[in-house]
């Protein structure tokens, strides 16, 4: 039997100090969706607007296709993440289900039945 430590806990993402650091200009692009005029502007031209922040080709990308887990491995934060999420429509527990392989449907399930139990 493995045992795991507070820093690699089951079925959870740690966003450590390098995590941050990685993500760091992904995550300023973000946080300035809070702003309708960004909003605006981001809708107008995505590509550019990832290029104003210096994102990565591999953070861009990702942006552009909507990949939410790619977003994630390349630094982001979940509750950043989130707000280009609610921009698409998109609820907290799609991307839950996204991030544990499951529909929205079986993620809000789970959730409302007290969790998941196979960890």
């Amino acid at each position: 039997m493995t045992s795991r430590s507070r820093l690699d806990p089951p079925w959870t993402y740690v966003f450590d100090g390098p995590t941050s650091l990685r993500g760091h200009q992904m995550n300023k692009l973000f946080m300035s969706l809070r702003d309708a005029a960004a909003r605006e502007d981001f809708l107008r031209d995505e590509a550019t607007y990832c290029r104003r922040f210096g994102l990565s080709e591999q953070q861009a990308q990702a942006v552009l296709a909507r990949d939410w887990q790619a977003m994630l491995d390349l630094g982001g934060s979940i509750f950043y993440i989130y707000k280009l999420a609610m921009m698409d429509g998109l609820s907290m527990q799609y991307l839950g289900g996204v991030f544990t392989g499951m529909s929205e449907a079986e993620f809000k399930a789970v959730m409302l039945a007290g969790g998941r139990t196979d960890v």
